[in-house]
């Protein structure tokens, strides 16, 4: 077995969501789920296929988040994976319709941070071990910037 680290290719500051599902029918279903939650979302999703033909499969609302799945699915090259890229919305508002749609096994990450995935790659393929989401924390908030926090949170409608 050999481990591997690939980064996600992506604006910086773009959300996107990694997971793994179980069947074919994951991309139809995860497109549903994504513009029912969000209308108006733009975004690319991309799945590895992991058995008969083994492609990546494809949808979207918006050709460049597509493509720029694509390329990163490829790049992952991990069984039953998918990415999703997403401008205009943000995983909290996409997480639990994900989630819900029957194919989805886990989600490893969603995040607007750069991502490394590591991956273990054996004679039959890659698997997804886990992902570094952002850096180390660098201390401890200050009472300061804990209300800096929740004023945020309140700015942007969150909470109130």
């Amino acid at each position: 077995m050999e481990l591997k680290t690939v980064r996600i290719e992506k604006p910086e500051g773009m959300n996107m969501i990694l997971g793994q599902a179980h069947f074919i029918k994951t991309v139809e279903d995860l497109h549903e789920a994504l513009v029912s939650a969000v209308p108006g979302i733009k975004f690319g999703l991309a799945f590895c296929e992991s058995s008969g033909p083994c492609l990546v499969r494809y949808s979207g609302t918006d050709q460049k988040l597509v493509k720029l799945a694509q390329k990163n699915a490829l790049r992952l090259g991990a069984g039953h994976s998918f990415i999703i890229l997403v401008e205009n919305a943000f995983p909290i508002n996409l997480l639990l319709s994900i989630k819900a749609v029957p194919e989805v096994c886990r989600i490893f990450c969603a995040t607007a941070n750069s991502v490394e995935v590591v991956l273990a790659q054996t004679e039959q393929g890659r698997g997804i071990l886990g992902v570094i989401d952002g850096f180390h924390p660098k201390g401890v908030e200050t009472q300061e910037q804990i209300q800096e926090r929740k004023e945020f949170l309140r700015k942007i409608g969150y909470k109130f």
